[in-house]
């Protein structure tokens, strides 16, 4: 099944909400590849045993993980968490999400600055390259279970935007260059 994505639109109604455009204007998984994003449909029913997990895992050298749920009865500070990680920001390392249950947004810039808005749902492993300009949300369901993974040890560190003068930034756009 292929991940749904879409440009949103500009209005500031419940960031939950889809905010499809009307009409609807769709982004493919090849134009999110171009942007250096990755998708994988994985059985998360067997996530703890799934020889398609461990293979990923290994070749792309996630060696750490952990589980968040994000509920309003299991995440302390529920709407403060949601949003500062609502806040445009960039990471310096790869960021990886593996949706185990319930659904959410991850909201991504495109080479022109636009929002992208990629509906993660069960099943769902995205990959999001370091220095991209992103954000991440609920839907109006308000619960996810995670898995975040990362190469070494869990790095948090956000920079908001501006972030254009760090080195990962300038080395991302870079890449949009060349693709």
């Amino acid at each position: 099944m292929a991940l749904d994505a879409w440009y949103i639109d500009d209005s500031d109604e419940d960031q939950r909400m889809p905010h499809r455009q009307n009409p609807n204007q769709p982004v493919s998984c090849e134009d999110l590849q171009k942007l250096g994003i990755f998708h994988f449909k994985l059985n998360a029913d067997i996530y703890e045993t799934d020889p398609e997990l461990e293979k990923i895992r290994k070749d792309h050298g996630y060696s750490y993980s952990d589980i968040i749920t994000i509920a309003k009865d299991t995440l302390p500070n529920y709407e403060d968490k949601l949003k500062m990680f609502f806040q445009e920001h960039l990471h310096l390392d790869e960021e990886i999400r593996y949706i185990l249950d319930g659904r959410a947004y991850f909201d991504v810039r495109d080479k022109d600055d636009r929002w992208i808005r990629i509906s993660m749902v069960k099943g769902d492993l995205i990959t999001l390259p370091a220095g991209i300009y992103h954000r991440f949300t609920m839907d109006e369901t308000n619960y996810t279970k995670a898995m975040r993974l990362f190469v070494g040890e869990p790095v948090w560190k956000a920079y908001n935007r501006p972030a254009d003068d760090t080195d990962i930034r300038q080395q991302y756009l870079s890449s949009l260059e060349c693709a």
